[in-house]
């Protein structure tokens, strides 16, 4: 499997994205009432249950982290094309400054509005989700590893009947994401031990040592 020549694609890239990926995990749920604001399936799911049960409020509450998501989602991607030809900062740059902003924001939010601080966690992991998606060409997420297993898992088996080298290094792959995201929790949860609130600035700072891979070049797309 040959190396990434864009940076956003890169391996080291990958890894500190999902460094902070698993931390954003650990850090919502341990720090923010038990929330993973990473994954929207849980909070689908939550939401079609209270629903169902006539608790509105209740089912707002699990909405409002799938809207922001998907905000994080649909800005991207309506700044990517604008951006696409500026010369003097990458759209990539942009959205992961913007991402690191929010972080930093969190970081001062009271316990006492968890859901806000989980809200703006939703819509960072929405902004890394849509910015940054494949390592050395492949798609890979960074913000969860559901889907990563999966392609794990098929591509080593496939490996097996094809030997093909290159699905099993494919795979392989995806799981040293995993143990990069299980890295990021617990780094995460030992900095809330630490700092509680002000943990997610460890995040951020992740994000920040990112940003800096990135200004090595401008990538084409």
């Amino acid at each position: 499997m040959q190396r990434s020549k864009q940076v956003s694609e890169s391996i080291e890239l990958g890894i500190l994205l999902t460094l902070a990926g698993g931390f954003m995990d650990a850090y919502s749920f341990v720090c923010r009432g038990g929330v993973f604001a990473n994954v929207q399936t849980g909070n689908i799911l939550l939401f079609g249950l209270h629903l169902s049960a006539g608790e509105f409020s209740q089912a707002f509450e699990f909405f409002l982290p799938i809207l922001m998501f998907s905000i994080g989602i649909a800005l991207v991607a309506l700044i990517r094309y604008p951006l696409r030809n500026f010369r003097k900062i990458h759209w990539r740059q942009i959205a992961i400054l913007f991402e690191a902003s929010i972080l930093l924001l969190v970081a001062f939010i009271p316990q006492s509005n968890n859901l806000l601080a989980n809200n703006l966690i939703s819509f960072a992991c929405g902004v890394q989700a849509e910015s940054f998606r494949k390592i050395d060409g492949t798609p890979v997420a960074t913000i969860m590893c559901t889907g990563n297993l999966r392609s794990a898992a098929q591509l080593i088996c496939d490996s097996v009947y094809t030997k093909e080298r290159s699905m099993m290094k494919r795979g392989l792959m995806f799981y040293f994401m995993i143990v990069i995201f299980t890295l990021g929790a617990v780094l995460g949860n030992l900095c809330v031990g630490l700092w509680r609130e002000s943990a997610i600035l460890a995040g951020a700072a992740l994000l920040a040592a990112a940003f800096v891979l990135l200004l090595v070049r401008h990538d084409a797309e």
